[in-house]
């Protein structure tokens, strides 16, 4: 309901004074980072954003990108600045539609001066027009745009979005997206979520997707070139869509013995965890000449190395759960990459204890038997491990033991329980390690501070004595599980 007010007119010209924020002359820049303590310029302050519109054109043979990118997004503060995370060349940049100034600083910071202070808590939107060659484009000798010969991929972790689009780069902006990509007729261009629809015109084809969820930056993906593309549904009737390039060479059959398997896991998956977070799921897999494996929401991202022993569901279990566990439910800060790779990992074990080739307990036992005392695995803390041991071994099978710990102490019916509230109280947000435990704790009743204190926190091996309190054996020689090299080469994958 709208109330109408008569106003005299001495009385209406107070009111358009007021109306001008009293603020705006007090107006100062946004932080050019959030204040994580891994990555200090990652991010931004002052502002939150709500959707990215991304309108690309891109050429393969050239590897030239055209971009446009729409942000919207609330201030909140007072800007009289704020920086955009992107490493591209800009040529025009509009604030409300207005002209604004705009310089690069540092080595991925673009500087945005509006024409006039924005005032906290409104919406303001921001356009970006740019140009660039992504692959010649390197931040500390590094770049997540990744060539392939018929096209690209922009894929990496914890940064890939500066080399293709604008953004407030950490995961607690977290945004919807639309992805409109042309590329020459004959290529195809992949992104996350549900494909709208496809035009052609001029020789040239345009490829619309849309992620309807909250999605991290790093999260989001692009892969252009030609693949073999398959259409499916879950049971439940969500859309799978998997691509493979054309020229995998031998690892071609693997990889889609493995990735075919995307909606059986998720279903699995699902009576685990709750239910699936998104709108849509699948996997491809580019003839990139990386290593690693990506969580690209709805849409994970597989090196074809991943598959150069055969099938591996193990991998795809992994990524797939992450759709829970790190693209739902995301980091506060990069330090607590264990909520992401803890859990992912324990899912491994419980995709092997399901399909009989040895159980998490097993799993745990063989983990805490294969590394000796002075093993630097256990010198890093999974709950901390520092931005250089992020994708350290020790954050994985650690981090899964300590969630085996947590499973023997409080009951099988306790611990999944927990599981499953977790994703149901977080979903499509952000949490901290903290946020776990003091979780735990409420659903189980019980004091955890000190299991997970050994488990995560301790640059040191348990002692015998606190591996038997968590039931984990402190035997020295325990067998192998049959899944153990598998879980391992999956694990190797992560290394970003």
């Amino acid at each position: 309901m709208r109330h109408h007010r008569l106003l005299v007119p001495g009385a209406a010209a107070a009111c358009l004074l007021l109306a001008i924020p009293a603020s705006a002359a007090d107006a100062t820049p946004g932080a050019p980072g959030v204040g994580d303590s891994y990555y200090p310029s990652y991010g931004n302050g002052g502002y939150d954003v709500s959707h990215y519109d991304l309108r690309l054109k891109y050429q393969p043979t050239t590897d030239r990108l055209e971009g446009t990118t729409t942000v919207q997004a609330t201030a909140t503060q007072d800007l009289s600045r704020f920086n955009l995370d992107f490493a591209l060349d800009v040529s025009e940049v509009l604030v409300g539609g207005k002209k604004a100034a705009f310089t690069a600083t540092g080595d991925h910071e673009l500087e945005i001066t509006p024409a006039a202070p924005l005032a906290k808590d409104r919406p303001f939107t921001v356009v970006v027009r740019y140009h660039g060659t992504p692959s010649k484009v390197q931040v500390n000798g590094f770049t997540a745009w990744l060539r392939t010969p018929d096209g690209a991929v922009a894929a990496g972790e914890p940064e890939s979005a500066w080399w293709w689009y604008p953004s407030n780069d950490h995961p607690t902006d977290k945004a919807t997206y639309d992805v409109s990509v042309a590329v020459p007729d004959g290529t195809q261009a992949l992104s996350n979520g549900t494909l709208q629809s496809t035009t052609s015109r001029l020789g040239w084809t345009r490829y619309n997707w849309r992620s309807a969820k909250p999605q991290a930056t790093y999260l989001t993906t692009l892969a252009v070139g030609k693949f073999d593309i398959t259409k499916d549904t879950t049971a439940s009737g969500l859309p799978v869509i998997n691509a493979y390039s054309k020229d995998l060479g031998d690892n071609a059959g693997a990889a889609r013995a493995s990735v075919e398997r995307s909606a059986e896991i998720v279903d699995w998956e699902s009576t685990v965890f709750g239910p699936y977070p998104f709108e849509a799921l699948g996997g491809y897999v580019p003839n990139v000449p990386t290593g690693f494996a990506l969580e690209t929401q709805t849409r994970p991202f597989y090196s074809p190395r991943g598959f150069s022993r055969g099938a591996n569901t193990s991998l795809i279990v992994h990524e797939l759960a992450h759709q829970w566990f790190g693209d739902s439910v995301s980091v506060k800060k990069w330090r607590d990459i264990w909520i992401n790779e803890g859990f992912a990992s324990y899912a491994e074990w419980l995709w092997s204890e399901k399909e009989g080739e040895g159980t998490a307990q097993e799993l745990a036992d063989y983990t805490y038997a294969s590394y000796p005392a002075d093993d630097p695995f256990w010198k890093v803390r999974p709950a901390d491990p520092g931005a250089e041991n992020q994708f350290h071994d020790a954050v994985y099978d650690r981090g899964a033991l300590a969630l085996q710990a947590l499973r023997n102490k409080v009951g099988d019916k306790d611990f999944f329980a927990i599981i499953k509230g977790w994703t149901k109280k977080n979903r499509y947000g952000n949490a901290s390690v903290r946020n776990f435990v003091t979780y735990a704790e409420k659903v189980s009743g019980k004091p955890l501070n000190a299991l997970f204190d050994t488990w995560l926190y301790t640059p040191s091996k348990p002692t015998a004595a606190a591996a038997k309190t968590a039931a984990v054996s402190p035997a020295k020689s325990v067998a192998k599980p049959r899944s153990w090299d598998r879980i391992q080469a999956t694990h190797r994958a992560h290394r970003h």
